[in-house]
């Protein structure tokens, strides 16, 4: 798992964000945050300045563009503390536009740098704060007068705050059209937060002096403010867990598994729709629940109450599961959530709820999440991720085909498992069967003959072998010699 965060850094107040940063802001240092209007970068700043004044740190923040009456109406709004945070106003106010200004020696920049500069100064001297977001700094370039004396102007103005002991974020109006590209060589650190048609984002893309997250992840805002969903970095995670075996509680599934399936592996389901995959998987969860472990099913194809109802006519008492807090199921709906958002669902059972056994129902639901990014990359971060925990990942495969040529899945993710089960119909004498094997085993042998699979109000059954059964995985199945009727 990651590390405590360094005791020299300073909590930016946004959840996920400090993990990107391996730790939190560098202390004395100059932070800028950019972005386009609308991606959340004064947001930013009341999270930097709230987490200070909770921790009864002196704040200062200088507005040049938003008057302080509506910075603090904002922050209230999102539940933010600004109590003890001093506010240096100095946007314009409406007498700029009404009153006449004629500037006949000098130009307005000359005229109204140094009163402005000086209100700074007195305000950092007065304050000496430990925290000071400058929004934004764009606006700087309208008090100088060539770019040479603005690049000048503000490493001084952020000299001039390090050197007093202050940590500094401030924020520039990303554009083609006013790129901010001198802003990035004199900041310490460089955030883009970026809200495009398909999802927000956050990138950090310098920290000098220390390591980071690299690539973008997601950003959300909500009524609390920005939560950030770190990318799943699999080999950043990981504890000490017992090599063993897990039981399904079925005799006859745990003799051709030769006893289970292994802790902190990762078994595959497959078959085609409604053949009993995720009855299949509960099973393990109902063993589960009697050793005391917690489980957890990601339901993207079915809700809650199908869910509860059907495992209630099969002998699984899904209910007190559930009660005991032994067993979590998630809806999740594709659409709404990013990779890295369901990575976070998924970091927030095993390491928060201590969660042993995580099942994904299904694939194809999945697949949908992911809009556009490849669906192994994806499984393969979650999939480590969970075996470096020592969590053992169930996941269902759905299959198109009821009949013809054995198929594994649709999607080709199946090299990922450890192990996998497949579940098929077959016809025999006229009437529809469903039988189970297992394909592989990664940590050892297993039982390689085809049983009769059926889920009863009492549970799941397997049957013996079916000796006298050929051709199934052709997907024509035929009786070789003599079986009494209904037992090939």
């Amino acid at each position: 798992m990651m590390e405590d965060k360094p005791k020299d850094r300073l909590s930016s107040g946004i959840p996920g964000y400090d993990e990107i940063l391996e730790g939190g802001l560098l202390p004395r240092r100059a932070h800028l945050v950019r972005g386009g209007p609308g991606s959340g970068k004064t947001v930013f700043g009341l999270h930097f300045l709230s987490a200070g004044a909770m921790k009864g740190e002196t704040s200062l923040l200088i507005t040049l563009a938003e008057p302080e009456h509506l910075i603090r109406e904002n922050a209230a709004s999102l539940g933010f503390t600004l109590d003890g945070v001093e506010i240096l106003d100095l946007s314009p106010t409406s007498q700029f536009f009404t009153e006449v200004r004629a500037y006949d020696i000098f130009s307005p920049e000359e005229v109204e740098r140094e009163p402005t500069t000086q209100r700074i100064v007195e305000k950092v001297d007065s304050l000496q704060p430990v925290r000071v977001f400058a929004d934004s700094m764009t606006q700087f370039r309208y008090l100088a007068t060539e770019p040479f004396q603005f690049r000048k102007q503000v490493l001084s103005f952020l000299r001039f705050l390090m050197e007093r002991g202050s940590t500094v974020v401030f924020t520039s109006e990303s554009s083609s059209v006013a790129p901010d590209d001198d802003l990035q060589f004199l900041a310490d650190g460089v955030t883009t937060l970026d809200n495009s048609t398909d999802a927000r984002t956050i990138t950090v893309s310098k920290l000098r002096g220390s390591g980071y997250q690299r690539g973008r992840h997601a950003l959300r805002i909500t009524e609390r403010g920005l939560q950030v969903f770190p990318r799943l970095l699999p080999q950043t995670h990981r504890r000490e867990f017992p090599v063993e075996t897990v039981s399904s509680g079925v005799p006859a599934i745990d003799e051709m598994l030769h006893g289970g399936i292994e802790r902190g592996s990762i078994t595959l389901i497959s078959g085609p729709s409604g053949v009993g995959k995720t009855t299949f998987g509960s099973q393990f969860m109902k063993e589960a629940a009697g050793r005391g472990e917690r489980s957890v099913v990601f339901a993207f194809d079915e809700t809650k109450e199908s869910f509860l109802t059907r495992s209630k006519r099969i002998n699984i008492p899904v209910e007190p599961m559930i009660e005991q807090g032994n067993l979590a199921i998630v809806e999740v709906e594709p659409l709404r959530y990013t990779p890295d958002e369901f990575s976070s669902l998924v970091r927030d059972e095993v390491e928060r709820r201590n969660a042993r056994i995580v099942m994904l129902d299904s694939l194809a639901g999945i697949g949908i999440s992911l809009r556009g990014e490849q669906l192994n990359i994806h499984l393969h971060a979650i999939g480590r991720y969970l075996k470096n925990m020592g969590v053992t990942m169930i996941l269902v495969a759905e299959v198109e085909h009821i009949t013809g040529e054995f198929r594994i899945t649709d999607a080709k993710v199946s090299y990922l498992s450890d192990n996998v089960v497949f579940l098929r119909y077959l016809e025999v004498g006229g009437a529809i069967r469903k039988a189970i094997g297992v394909l592989k085993k990664r940590t050892g042998d297993f039982d390689k003959t085809l049983r009769e699979f059926t889920i009863t109000e009492y549970g799941v059954k397997v049957g013996e072998p079916l000796l006298k059964l050929r051709g199934m995985l052709r997907g024509v199945p035929e009786i070789s010699g003599n079986a009494a009727p209904g037992k090939p």
